[in-house]
């Protein structure tokens, strides 16, 4: 069974720096060698989380890329802007206003602490349930 994993943004350190928590989590998965994509709101966000996973740790190097060229199918982690295509991966972290549908194993939404992006993430929330994903939501 698919599963979707809302990550609610609280604590202080992850309001400032929302993407923040996004490169925690890639650094999780990329530890245990889970494929990952991020799904990006835009391409803006896209570059901020590619040079914020550049700068993230001092001690381990993430290889990532944004999609689009020849090295996708061997980058650990793509971040993934809208209007480009790319296979499916086994975990997906997903920024985006719509769910994360496809053959993805588990989801990660992160969610900020803004009001209109929790009522978004309801939304989403309904929509896994009503698709079967187990669901779990994690205070952050």
């Amino acid at each position: 069974m698919p599963r979707a994993d809302f990550y609610l943004i609280d604590k202080p350190r992850f309001r400032e720096e929302p993407l923040l928590l996004v490169c925690e989590l890639v650094r999780k998965a990329f530890a245990t060698e889970q494929p990952t994509v991020i799904l990006a709101r835009s391409q803006d966000q896209a570059e901020a989380i590619d040079a914020r996973l550049w700068d993230f740790s001092d001690d381990a190097f993430i290889p990532h890329q944004i999609a689009g060229d020849d090295d996708d199918a061997i980058t650990a982690v793509l971040i993934v802007p809208p209007g480009i295509e790319v296979d499916e991966r086994p975990l997906a972290i997903n920024l985006r206003d719509d769910c994360a549908l496809g053959r993805h194993e588990r989801i990660l939404e992160v969610i900020a602490a803004d009001p209109a992006e929790r009522e978004g993430s309801r939304q989403r929330w309904s929509e896994y349930k009503r698709l079967g994903y187990a669901l779990t939501k994690h205070d952050m």
